[in-house]
Parts: C-alpha cells; structure tokens; sequence
C-alpha cells in the first residue's frame, strides 16, 4: 500500500490524535518511534514529525535520521519537529520569556500551499517551552502569531513544511484544513481508507492467512471482541470457535444477554459459566493489583482448557486495537509509569502453543466503530459503553464477596437502565457503579440502619486518556438514587464522583 503516511514520534501526548486526524481525511497512516523507523520508510508518501516533551537544546535531544527522506518526500514538521529542523539545519532555538501554552491567532500568513483556505486570524494552539529565533538555512517564514514570530516555514526546493502549533488538537480551529492541504494537496494522497475497504482487505488477507484452520476467539461483549468476531467470521465462518467466559463478575443478566445477542448473529460461540471458581479465587483478596493478576491467571486457565476441546486449533484471536500497538513501540517502550496493570488476553503463556491474529490491530476505537456499522451489526453493540476486563472486581472496593456481587450488579441495573432511559446513555462515555468499603448510618421506617454507600460514575471522553465527569440533571440522580436505596437490600447512602481524569482516574481501582 503506497497511499499511507508515516509518523513519527518523539513522545509527544498529542501523537496518537496526529494518527487518528489523518485517518479522520481518510487517508491511512502509521505511527512509529523516531529510533525505530520503519525498514520500508520510502513506500510512504509523506511524512508527519510529531512535537516532544524533549528541548532540541537538551543533552538528551532525540536524533531522528531524515537523510533518506529530507528533500525527497514531503515532511510536516510539528512543535519539536520545527524546532529541530531549525535548530540543527543553520536557525536558532531558545527558551521562550513565558511558557507559550494554549490558544493563539495566528497575525500573519504568507500566501502558501499549507495555508491554503486559512485566514489570519485563526486560532491554533500552542504548547512549547522553547521558540524559534532565527530559521533555519533557505527557509522562508509562512506564518506567525502575535508572540511567536516564526510560527511555520517551509524549507524552499523541497516539500519540507514546520508548523509550531499543533494542527491535531480540537483547539486548532483550521488544523483539519492544514492537514488535508498538506497530504492531499501537497503530498498527492487519496483519501480512499474508509470502512468498507478496510473489511474487505481484511477479510481476503485473513482468507489468504488463515486459511482453513482453526481460529479460537475470547468474546467479552465489547465493542473490539464483537468487531474482530465479525470479521473473522466473514472469513472463515464456522472455523472460528468463540468462547464467552462468565467470570461471575459481569453485569446484572449481561452472561445470558450477551450469548443471546452473539447467537444471533450468527456466531459459533460457547458460553463457560466459571464464576464459582473465579470467586473462590478471590476470596479475602482485598489489594486492586493482586485481585486484577488472580482475574487475569484464572481467565487464561479457563480459556486454555476450553481451547483444548477445540480439536486442530492452530490461532487465537485478539482485538487488540492500535493504542495499545502503538504503547508497546513507544519511545520510551512503554508508559512511563504503571497506574494500572490491564487485563488482556495479550499475556498469552507459551504453553498455550496457539499464533496470534489481531485484525484489529492498525484501528483507533473509533474506527472500529465504524467497521463495525459498515457490517450492519447492532448499534447496541457498537455503542456499549467501555467496561473493564476484570469486570466488577475493582469497581468493589475491598474483598470480593456473592453478596457484594449482588448489591453492586442490582445498582449498576438501576444506573445504566435509567440513563438509557433519561436518553443519556449515548451521551455518556463510560459509566458504572462503585461499592465503598463503609458503611454508613441511615433511617428507613423509623428504624436505624448500617448499611452500604455506591457512588456513581459517569463521564465523557474519546479514547480514555482523559475523561471529564458528566454534569447529569439532577432529576436525574435524585429519582437513582430513590430508587436504588428503595429497591437495593444492604444500600442506604448514594454519592456522585465529579473529578476528572486526571488526577483521578476513570475506575477507582
């Protein structure tokens, strides 16, 4: 596939959204770190250069090599991108008097290809601790704000373009126009990566791949697990052999529901029924790490003896998506520090002896989305809302116990049923219950209680990465929390969690 562009990335936190604005002009693109570029770098027909935490004026300065692509094909440089082109190409870069952060307009635009359709006076946002002084060697000046003078450029005889703003971010009001002007119209690409074309080259590599072995798949009911079912479903039918795991900690009716739903469509899929075994695991555990590693030991148990009742099994099947890709290539190899560990088939142990297939693997959870619609699957599907692999397990608070299960199943019913209801559900992002470890006093019939307090949660957000708490009506609560308190045996004391991620973060464990 020669229509693709390459980013690449020096650890910016805004470079997973240059990847996802690419694919957005429908035009397919790949994000790689600046020190492990691809072999293949010239079958790409542009490339983007992603902004930094880094200074270039630093001892610890990242050196990407340009010199097989520099002057050959067209670059777009961003932030940390324009400053080392400038710095290391002749100009000078130095701190910046203040910190130049947030929204600026820009005062000044060159008439340009990159501007194309752009006006002065348009916002774009800054985030940069170092400026440009002086550009660098046969660079003309493109655009400037009224504190950053040299706020683009362009090196003149090559399609090399550097822009000090970030065009990816929603605050950049034009960014969308910048980028299409650089990819379509400067670089020549065609904006052909839609949905419909991604499920049908998928589905023939995963023919050509897979042919007739075998294929096992672990099934959540999320939105990734069902999408990589469909696909690999259209490409090999019966071959593929779903397992849904009950790991008692579900939903309240979701283990029937979900096998209900998956059966019709058309899925050969097994329901496992493993919550005693699960529970039993984790009595008396009490700490959200350990209780996560039991969950995630235990599903690879049940899920391994459950593949070896698929006689000739040769692949399993993850929907895995490009984040998560993309974080286990990152610069730094890594997060750069461990909130949460996170529950995932990916831990595969090498006795399972099966190969990988992870048709999902170059998606944004957006577009799976989208793939998802473009194979007509139920919207009640693809609009689920995230839910956690460990399931319930860290949304109790504490030692799990059936009992708790119970209580907190009963008031995520009541919670998620009545925003669904209110006609808020496809308005909220993620949302969920959380069951504290008090107990508070409370009155009911004139008489003492003792008894539990849950704290709903709901909060808007595109990836996770950062979330803001949902301002829900009031009437809304008011009317929950009556009823959960009214129709939950052991709950007398409900509370709403209005902090936002970060510094809290989207679970409370």
């Amino acid at each position: 596939m020669q229509n693709k562009v390459l980013i690449l990335d020096f650890g910016s936190q805004f470079t997973q959204l240059i990847g996802r604005r690419v694919r957005e002009l429908n035009i397919y693109s790949e994000i790689h770190p600046y020190n492990k570029p691809p072999k293949n770098i010239l079958d790409f027909k542009a490339i983007i250069l992603s902004g930094s935490p880094l200074s270039v004026r630093g001892d610890d300065v990242a050196h990407p090599e340009l010199d097989e692509i520099k002057g050959k094909k067209p670059i777009l440089a961003i932030c940390y991108g324009a400053q080392y082109l400038a710095h290391f190409g002749g100009g000078s870069v130095s701190p910046s008097n203040t910190r130049e952060y947030g929204r600026a307009n820009l005062s000044y635009i060159k008439e340009n290809e990159l501007f194309d359709h752009i006006s002065e006076g348009s916002q774009v946002w800054m985030s940069h601790s170092d400026t440009i002084k002086e550009l660098p060697t046969g660079a003309t000046m493109l655009a400037s704000t009224p504190d950053v003078e040299n706020a683009a450029f362009k090196i003149e005889g090559e399609q090399t373009y550097a822009i000090q703003f970030h065009p990816e971010v929603y605050h950049s009001k034009d960014g969308k126009q910048l980028l299409e002007n650089f990819l379509v119209h400067i670089s020549g690409l065609e904006q052909t990566w839609t949905p419909d074309s991604f499920v049908e080259t998928t589905v023939l590599a995963l023919k050509e791949k897979l042919g007739d072995d075998r294929v096992i798949l672990g099934l959540s009911g999320g939105v990734d697990s069902s999408v990589a079912a469909m696909l690999l479903h259209k490409a090999i039918g019966k071959n593929l052999h779903c397992i849904f795991v009950n790991n008692g900690l579900l939903r309240k009716n979701e283990f029937h529901d979900v096998l209900e739903q998956y059966e019709g469509m058309g899925l050969n899929v097994k329901g496992v029924d493993a919550s005693a075994r699960f529970l039993d695991e984790l009595a008396g555990e009490s700490d959200p790490e350990k209780k996560r590693k039991i969950i995630g030991r235990v599903f690879i148990e049940v899920f391994d003896d459950e593949a070896h009742l698929v006689e000739n099994a040769k692949w399993l099947a993850q929907g895995t998506i490009y984040p998560d890709v993309i974080e286990s290539v990152s610069v730094t190899g890594g997060p750069s520090a461990t909130i949460k560990s996170h529950h995932n088939v990916g831990g595969l142990p090498d006795f399972m002896k099966l190969k990988v297939v992870e048709p999902l693997k170059m998606l944004f959870k957006d577009e799976v989305r989208r793939v998802g619609a473009s194979m007509d699957m139920e919207k009640s599907i693809l609009g689920r809302h995230p839910f956690p692999g460990p399931g319930l397990a860290i949304r109790i608070l504490g030692d799990i116990t059936a009992e708790k299960v119970r209580i907190l199943q009963e008031v995520d019913a009541v919670f998620i049923n009545g925003l669904k209801e209110w006609g808020l559900y496809d308005k909220v992002w993620q949302a969920g219950a959380m069951l504290l470890p008090v107990n508070s006093v409370g009155v009911m019939g004139d008489e003492r209680t003792y008894e539990k307090c849950v704290a709903l949660r709901a909060v808007e957000s595109t990836d996770g990465m950062t979330a803001d708490w949902v301002n829900l009506p009031y009437e809304f609560l008011q009317k929950t929390s009556n009823e959960i308190i009214n129709k939950v045996r052991g709950v007398n004391r409900v509370v709403y969690d209005i902090s936002s991620k970060p510094p809290a973060t989207i679970e409370w464990e």
